[in-house]
């Protein structure tokens, strides 16, 4: 599959060597079932339910901060105050609700499973979804095979908005940043990539807290994955 020309200008004039991959609002839509899993836990806890509109603006930052969103209704300056006992609880009641419905109704969004299956270049998935969940997902997408590797939220010592997963991912794979693209929906994908020297291409219909990508300064902007086709 060759890459649109307006593409290949990001990465020296030349196809892209390697491909990052943000998963959740990227490739997949997945929060009906992160919805469907932090209602689980919020109604076991006796608090109001939260419905798909703000579990949409709370994903991106991992589990553990989507848990404590979740628990604060949104406040961020009360997520982030809360103390690991005081969400250890709660993050196994979301863990297990989230492992009962993990792919019921997440799936890709239009024009990804091809675009992927096509692509002659090496593929790296950079998430920041931990691995228990990440790799039994791709495992029902069908998908286990599609990426050199996958790096997931608990791997490393940093994650997204961190450049350490993407500049881990370049030298795992021998490729120089300058020859590689991160595809993202959120402002930490494209903070990160940045921050290494990598390319951007930002998706428009991902989630991203409710703000315009555009306000993260992505090289380029696309709304489906068809675009990126020659």
């Amino acid at each position: 599959m060759n890459l649109a020309a307006n593409i290949c200008a990001l990465t020296q004039g030349q196809q892209p060597e390697l491909m990052l991959f943000d998963l959740d609002g990227t490739l997949i839509d997945s929060v009906p079932d992160l919805a469907s899993a932090v209602d689980s836990m919020l109604t076991e806890l006796g608090l109001p339910v939260a419905g798909r509109g703000k579990v949409s603006h709370w994903v991106g930052n991992g589990a553990d901060m989507l848990v404590r969103r979740a628990l604060a209704g949104g406040n961020e300056s009360k997520a982030s105050a809360f103390h690991g006992d005081e969400i250890r609880a709660a993050r196994a009641v979301f863990d297990r609700a989230y492992l009962d419905c993990l792919h019921s109704a997440t799936g890709a969004f239009e024009g990804v499973d091809e675009f992927l299956k096509g692509l002659d270049v090496i593929k790296v998935l950079i998430t920041n979804k931990p691995r228990k969940f990440t790799e039994p997902l791709l495992k029902s997408l069908g998908w286990q095979n599609e990426f050199r590797f996958i790096l997931c939220g608990d791997d490393l010592s940093e994650k997204k908005p961190s450049p350490l997963p993407v500049l881990h991912a370049c030298a795992e794979t021998g490729i120089i940043p300058q020859r590689a693209l991160m595809i993202g929906d959120s402002r930490h994908d494209i903070a990160a990539a940045k921050a290494a020297g990598v390319a951007t291409i930002a998706v428009t219909y991902g989630y991203n807290h409710g703000e315009d990508i555009r306000d993260s300064a992505p090289d380029l902007v696309i709304d489906s994955f068809s675009e990126l086709l020659a």
